[in-house]
């Protein structure tokens, strides 16, 4: 039996190995071939629209040029065709352009720019194909952009303007009527007037990664196209020692996952660093890419890597295979966001977080030392973290079967890991850290019913020694819209401890991080829980300041102040709102807490 399209099939030999993290590169390779033939009914259909409405192409060429140029390079060289077919960026241009073409929109420039991109892709095609040819492609300010190849740079004062591309004997050029530039030989190097698209290459044994870091392409960005934006050197060169040091260690501890991995992932759109995030993005439409802040280290960046080819698979899989039901509603609890997620985006984490959580698992068995501690924490966090996602969706009813048979291979890895040993202060570290996110996204999204805080405000006013037992439950859905800031500098903090960090010298670099925080990521919880009170003297709403009471009282012991803010926290809020706003004397948040944590079990809290 098989999934997919007539042409494109998967097997279900395919289908359970991908999902239990257990493919090889045949299988991705597979998913490759069903991406560019999806491209190519991309294409045709952009081009069947189009030509109904030729003025849509403004200044250039009739698409019937277009497409004679593409009919002689897949009679010339069919692989220089399927080169640009699996481009990453053709993907996303052509579902982009697809879309303003449906919507009757002209998207970030005028329209006859997007389609004048179907000649630059011509363009390139026919110069690997190594043609004599002319034909004219669009120019975004001063760039002419072939893309794989890279980007001719003309004088040019207009937003957007048309060069002419020629080849001929062994020779190719880029002119307007400014001037002209000729594309070095080989084009892979940088010359007057051409900006070259960059690779690297890294060799580990038996092991090759060669990876583009693509700073030229328009269409590389996730939502719309991007100008062109050079690398410099310094930044071009960091990559460089990143990229060694991350494929070194995804050889070291995952060689499997890696030998894929190296043909899934092709192309990197390198990001500015953000300090102690680790941010990372792809579509489905643009499989083989992925856009990469800079991270600190090569680890980060393995991790990254990791989880970006996961996204990449997985977004491959559902071209072929429906696995749910489209369901918008922003519902579920996730980890590695601060909001709710859909069905959809809940799914797509768990198995990328699947993966980052088997790279830090081997990693902390190949490694040593500090370098093993944090390898085990972030293990001990994604695992958990995914489970527990993982767990909230396995019988959603917006599955399909195949979806959850998708589930179920996944569930046949992660299980197993959740029992696995783990040092028992590295583990402790990873359950506060689960907690405090828990109990963030809790009393931002969730809002209590407000019978329960009436029935609360009542009983606390008449003097109640304990509030109804029921009170500390509600069945209201999570909201999207945030009831307030959230800071994650605790969980910084703790990783910059755990790593042998100077946290005094250093924790003031952390956005967002108090003295309270400092205090409770070095271990002085009375210290962390007395600076917290006084944050909530100036501010009884600040949900970091909860939260942060919670973990501090919890971790000098089980309290009914630390049950309540780590497990209903939005409740405590609630209720206290009301309090301090009405006649009669106001408890603190801490007292209140306590009050209501009397009937909150000390299990962990669910969405």
């Amino acid at each position: 039996m098989t999934l997919g399209a007539l042409f494109h099939q998967m097997p279900w030999s395919d289908f359970d190995a991908l999902a239990r993290m257990d493919g090889d590169t045949s299988m991705v390779r597979r998913l490759r071939r069903a991406e560019r033939s999806r491209r190519k009914l991309l294409l045709h259909g952009l081009s069947e629209t189009s030509a109904k409405s030729p003025e849509l192409f403004g200044p250039m060429p009739p698409l019937d040029v277009v497409l004679e140029l593409f009919a002689r390079v897949e009679d010339a060289s069919p692989s220089a065709f399927d080169r640009l077919l699996a481009h990453p960026y053709t993907g996303s241009w052509a579902g982009y352009t697809t879309r303003l073409l449906r919507n009757g929109m002209d998207g970030v420039c005028p329209l006859w720019v997007h389609l004048g991109h179907l000649h630059a892709i011509a363009a390139a095609a026919a110069i690997r194909a190594g043609l004599d040819f002319e034909i004219a492609v669009p120019m975004w300010g001063e760039n002419a952009v072939l893309p794989s190849l890279g980007v001719a740079r003309l004088r040019s004062s207009a937003p957007f303007s048309v060069a002419v591309v020629r080849g001929g004997g062994g020779t190719c050029t880029v002119a307007n009527e400014a001037a002209v530039v000729r594309l070095p030989d080989p084009l892979d190097t940088d010359g007057p007037g051409w900006w070259a698209l960059r690779h690297r290459s890294v060799v580990v044994g038996r092991s090759r990664f060669s990876v583009c870091l693509d700073d030229l392409d328009p269409y590389r960005g996730l939502y719309e196209p991007v100008p062109s934006q050079r690398l410099d050197g310094v930044e071009h060169d960091a990559w460089r020692r990143l990229l060694d040091e991350a494929w070194q260690l995804l050889v070291e501890a995952v060689p499997d996952l890696a030998r894929i991995l190296a043909i899934g992932l092709n192309s990197l759109v390198p990001a500015p660093l953000v300090p102690f995030r680790s941010v990372s993005a792809s579509t489905g439409e643009a499989f083989g890419s992925a856009v990469v802040g800079r991270p600190p280290d090569g680890a980060e960046l393995a991790a990254t890597l990791v989880h970006e080819f996961q996204h990449i698979v997985l977004g491959g899989i559902l071209h072929l295979v429906q696995l749910y039901d489209d369901d918008p509603r922003e519902r579920i609890y996730v980890p590695w966001r601060d909001d709710p997620r859909p069905l959809r985006g809940a799914l797509q984490g768990v198995y990328a977080f699947a993966g980052v959580s088997a790279f830090w698992r081997a990693l902390a068995t190949a490694r040593g030392g500090a370098f093993a501690r944090r390898a085990m924490f972030e293990f001990a966090y994604w695992r958990g973290q995914t489970w527990h996602t993982f767990s909230a969706l396995r019988d959603d009813e917006t599955l399909t079967a195949a979806g959850r048979r998708f589930l179920t291979g996944i569930g046949d890895v992660l299980g197993p890991w959740q029992n696995e040993p783990i040092p028992e202060d590295v583990a402790e570290l990873a359950a506060a850290a689960t907690a405090d996110h828990r109990a963030g996204w809790r009393i931002r999204h969730m809002r209590p019913d407000p019978s329960v805080v009436t029935k609360l405000v009542n009983a606390w006013r008449s003097g109640r020694s304990r509030p109804p037992a029921t009170a500390a439950h509600t069945d209201l859905p999570p909201t999207p819209v945030p009831d307030g800031s959230w800071s994650k500098s605790r969980a910084d903090l703790m990783r910059l401890n755990l790593s042998g960090a100077d946290l005094e010298s250093l924790w003031q670099t952390v956005p967002d991080a108090t003295p309270a925080d400092f205090a409770y990521a070095s271990g002085r919880f009375a210290d962390a829980a007395h600076d917290y009170r006084a944050e909530l003297r100036a501010d009884p709403d600040r949900p970091a300041s909860l939260v942060g009471l919670g973990l501090a009282l919890a971790a000098t012991g089980q309290d009914p102040a630390s049950r309540a803010l780590l497990h209903c926290p939005e409740l405590v809020r609630a209720v206290h709102r009301v309090l301090r706003h009405a006649p009669g004397r106001v408890p603190t948040p801490e007292h209140l807490a306590s009050w209501i944590g009397q009937v909150v079990s000390g299990q962990s809290p669910s969405t």
